[in-house]
């Protein structure tokens, strides 16, 4: 069995496509869509390409749904920057109902057995809190009780928008990277499970991708630069303020 794990889509289509182009050449057999499809410039036709898949998919609810559904509801984060807040307002205008609905199903977590690497727990950030930051650096003693108690082999997680590889303990946990928005190199990070696992880097037509975003009226498009990712150290240092803050 084959699974590709795309997370954070951020409503980046030509990424998205390009990904999707490629899966087909690899004869995956099914989906984990680990959250974050929203949101993000041209999310409406994100949600359509991942519905009309014909493999079985997976979802994970990401930190960026839920706030979407709930700025939806006039329930606002009022902790998160202007900026933030104007994405995701607009985000949430751009839901028809169907999608909001469909949105709302998806489970925190996915547990699948994916031979020969066992028991696989998909999650956004970490298994407790789809918005906990942790990195390639963070110490092993602090993220060992999060991970041990999920009694999976492997751990495939997101929301930092950077791949990495790296033993907790007895667990093997995985950043699956970033589709939509990866931070270090430009193109599209996710990640192929089964036999091994792979952390896969696309390219695709990122200047296609800038022409399109201020077309869709997305908040603040000329400021919105999710095609030219700030250096990998410097978002690791900026991580290394905020990791696991509960």
């Amino acid at each position: 069995m084959r699974i590709a794990a795309l997370y954070d889509i951020h409503g980046n289509l030509p990424a998205l496509e390009a990904v999707l182009e490629e899966l087909e050449q690899l004869a995956v057999d099914e989906i984990v869509v680990g959250g974050d499809v929203v949101s993000g410039p041209m999310q409406a036709g994100c949600i359509e390409h991942l519905q009309a898949l014909s493999l079985p998919v997976h979802y994970v609810m990401g930190n960026s749904d839920r706030e979407v559904l709930a700025a939806r509801h006039g329930n606002e984060n009022k902790n998160l920057p202007e900026f933030a807040l104007e994405a995701l307002r607009w985000s949430a205008r751009q839901l028809a109902p169907a999608h909001e609905q469909w949105i709302a199903s998806w489970p925190k977590t996915v547990m699948l057995q994916i031979p020969p690497l066992g028991g696989v727990l998909f999650c956004h950030a970490t298994p407790r809190d789809d918005n906990e930051i942790f990195t390639a650096r963070t110490e092993e003693a602090r993220l060992a009780p999060i991970f041990d108690a999920t009694g999976a082999e492997v751990v495939v997680c997101g929301h930092t928008h950077m791949q990495f590889d790296r033993m907790v303990g007895k667990t093997r946990v995985v950043n699956a990277g970033s589709v939509g928005m990866p931070f270090g190199r430009r193109g599209a990070d996710w990640l192929l499970l089964g036999p091994e696992i792979e952390l896969r880097h696309t390219e695709y037509d990122c200047e296609r991708a800038r022409r399109l975003i201020p077309e869709t009226g997305f908040p603040r498009a000329p400021e919105f630069d999710m095609l030219n990712p700030p250096p990998a150290e410097k978002m690791l240092e900026l991580y290394s303020r905020a990791e696991l803050k509960r």
